[in-house]
């Protein structure tokens, strides 16, 4: 399939998917006859839109090449989308439009030195950068000790790169580790398909969906719900091998060291005076011990772990 089809199909899924999730009561519609199909009608997010249903029905079918900003934000506005969800949207049109030359190729980039400064300087939480198909590409010693699984699991170590993605979707392992492993898997996926709006050429990108979605169940069932994921932030619950429970807050922040790819700085943390801070200082202590940045991690000497939660 070339990529202007790929392009369409996925336009046509993230419009259908989004009108059928809506209520004629959610948009102030009369909501009276009898409808085949759950959500709006095309005729009725043409009406909120102010457009032809036969214009909608050809935006619908991923004809969206040449759409003014202004149409798209109207349809977006009809449909409820978030900021996100607006983004990709125009994400979606940006990649349909004519390239005048040839789509240049995304470079991913080492992180410089400043950003690693800036990482080891985090001694009490756990901070790491990825690229936008989720491989950590930098990490404080604290991230290596919490991420220790997703580091050393055989579905990352193979590629050479740790990859969140594979590691949630691949290892079995990562049912264990995230306690809210389906939230995990939702994001994961929502996080993928808000960069394959990004960056439509990323052969890497598709490659990595592709085998995912090969071998994953979870994954393809996530990735047809067509959820878009850009700012990233909340709680999570993890279990660690080695101190047990942490209920820990994430915040994503974009870290613009390339104009060609995109990098986030993700920083773990825990609630001051928290058992869950307890043990991220025990893991702190036992990351100490380590290498910095080790490319693999021999198991440190077990010691007692704090209290349980």
């Amino acid at each position: 399939m070339d990529d202007r089809s790929d392009n369409r199909d996925q336009i046509r899924d993230f419009l259908t998917i989004r009108r059928a999730k809506l209520t004629p009561e959610q948009v102030g519609l009369p909501t009276g006859g009898r409808r085949r199909v759950p959500g709006l009608r095309r005729e009725e997010v043409a009406v909120l839109a102010g457009v032809s249903t036969e214009w909608y029905t050809r935006l619908e079918k991923g004809h969206i090449s040449g759409v003014s900003e202004e149409v798209l934000d109207a349809v977006a506005q009809a449909l409820r989308l978030d900021q996100d969800e607006r983004t990709y949207l125009f994400d979606l049109a940006q990649a349909a439009r004519p390239a005048r030359r040839a789509p240049s190729r995304r470079k991913d980039v080492q992180v410089p030195p400043r950003v690693q400064w800036l990482l080891d300087s985090m001694t009490i939480s756990a901070a790491f950068v990825r690229n936008g198909r989720q491989d950590i590409v930098a990490h404080n010693a604290l991230a290596r000790a919490l991420l220790a699984s997703v580091f050393d699991s055989p579905a990352t170590t193979r590629h050479g790169r740790a990859n969140l993605a594979r590691y949630i979707f691949l290892d079995p392992g990562s049912q264990r580790f995230f306690v809210d492993w389906d939230a995990a898997t939702a994001v994961s996926a929502a996080l993928l398909r808000a960069e394959a709006g990004r960056e439509p050429h990323d052969r890497a990108l598709r490659d990595l969906v592709g085998e995912l979605s090969t071998l994953s169940t979870a994954f393809r069932g996530q990735w047809a719900a067509h959820d878009v994921r850009i700012r990233h932030a909340g709680g999570k619950r993890l279990w660690h091998p080695q101190v047990g429970g942490l209920e820990l807050t994430y915040q994503s922040l974009n870290l613009p060291i390339s104009s060609q790819a995109v990098y986030d700085l993700t920083i773990y943390t825990a609630e001051p005076g928290s058992t869950s801070e307890e043990r991220l200082k025990f893991l702190t202590s036992l990351a100490a011990t380590q290498p910095a940045h080790p490319t693999s991690q021999p198991q440190p000497r077990r010691r007692r772990a704090p209290r349980e939660l």
